[in-house]
């Protein structure tokens, strides 16, 4: 079944740009219009409609960067009008097009679907020489009084070893914020107590792994700070969990954020202003309710796949219904492929499957 998801995939992408028609789809591949939908949906989790959707607007996004103009953009991916583009966009991102276009701003990538995938899988980019043309560009980033926060302890030994931020200091954020419970205040006793719990995990164990790794944060004062998250909801929960404590310790330094994707190290950095990022992690990750506050666009689908994963009857939880002939280490398979937007490693994606049986 996956080849056949695959031709799927392939004929919708050759149909991007065009008017796309359900009908000639199954035409193509010779079934019916209802069997197509079906086993897509089964296959991806998602409608052909919705993977349609996200992935015409996230190309659009490549046009926008290029300075076209935004009418033509929406005529390009069969929008009525520029005023039917610009309300899918920013329900999407968050921002209008206009706006991407102006800040160019980070968002999460929606690429193209691999299900049925060649041995040799995907080539990461290299990430020294991702670091060395972010090194001609911003070097300031490389002094002594730079702090790197980096997601996760394999990334942080990687950068640390290397030396790939030259003098800086690195520190890693080893938790994964976008499960458990957590509480208002950040790093504290009450959090330590709140997080090692959902862990199940001692609170001396949870201090060792999570807090003593972030000493020099806590201890340290730096001028610039830079934190290395991906585009995905599980980095973008760390990420708003970090700049929250940033916020509330009253960090008066720059802040920059290198966006990437994990399959691509292709790093997309701004700078952050801190302001209002305390209130939004209380709505978001203790109280589990839309932020009132504007966000960057990669932040705003973040969290809205955060919320969607609040509900039992979420996407991930029907796939994994949908497809619970599969072994466990297939099923895993298929949702590190189908939701790379979601983030979840083994232990987060076994407990749904656990949960969902």
């Amino acid at each position: 079944m996956m080849s056949l998801i695959q031709q799927l995939i392939d004929w919708i992408e050759d149909n991007l740009q065009g008017e796309f028609s359900l009908a000639g789809l199954a035409s193509h591949l010779g079934y019916s219009p209802y069997y197509c939908s079906f086993k897509f949906h089964q296959a991806t989790g998602m409608s052909i409609r919705r993977y349609v959707l996200l992935r015409r607007l996230y190309l659009s996004t490549e046009d926008l960067k290029k300075q076209r103009k935004i009418i033509d953009i929406a005529m390009d991916y069969e929008y009525s009008s520029q005023e039917a583009y610009s309300r899918a966009f920013k329900k999407v991102f968050g921002v209008s097009p206009k706006e991407f276009q102006q800040h160019k701003m980070p968002i999460q990538s929606f690429t193209k679907l691999t299900i049925h995938q060649g041995k040799d899988g995907i080539a990461m980019t290299n990430r020294e020489t991702e670091v060395a043309q972010l090194q001609r560009t911003n070097r300031e980033l490389f002094d002594r009084d730079v702090l790197n926060l980096l997601n996760g302890q394999m990334m942080y030994e990687e950068f640390k070893s290397k030396k790939l931020m030259g003098d800086s200091d690195y520190a890693p954020f080893n938790e994964a914020m976008c499960v458990h419970a957590t509480t208002s205040t950040i790093f504290d006793t009450a959090f330590i107590q709140t997080r090692a719990s959902g862990h199940h995990v001692s609170e001396e164990s949870y201090c060792n792994t999570v807090i003593k790794p972030l000493s020099s944060l806590f201890n340290k004062r730096y001028n610039y700070i830079v934190l290395w998250f991906g585009e995905d909801m599980f980095c973008q929960m760390n990420l708003l969990t970090l700049l929250a404590y940033l916020e509330r310790s009253n960090y008066g330094g720059k802040v920059f954020l290198n966006s990437f994707r994990e399959d691509e190290f292709k790093v997309n950095q701004v700078e952050l202003t801190l302001g209002n990022y305390s209130s939004v992690y209380e709505d978001v990750l203790v109280s589990h309710v839309n932020p009132s506050q504007e966000l960057m666009p990669v932040m705003y689908q973040a969290v809205k796949l955060f919320l969607e994963m609040q509900s039992e009857n979420n996407a991930v939880t029907q796939f994994i219904l949908n497809n619970q002939q599969l072994s466990q280490s297939e099923l895993l398979k298929r949702l590190f492929v189908v939701f790379p937007m979601i983030g979840y490693g083994d232990t987060q994606y076994i407990e749904l499957i656990e949960k969902a049986k």
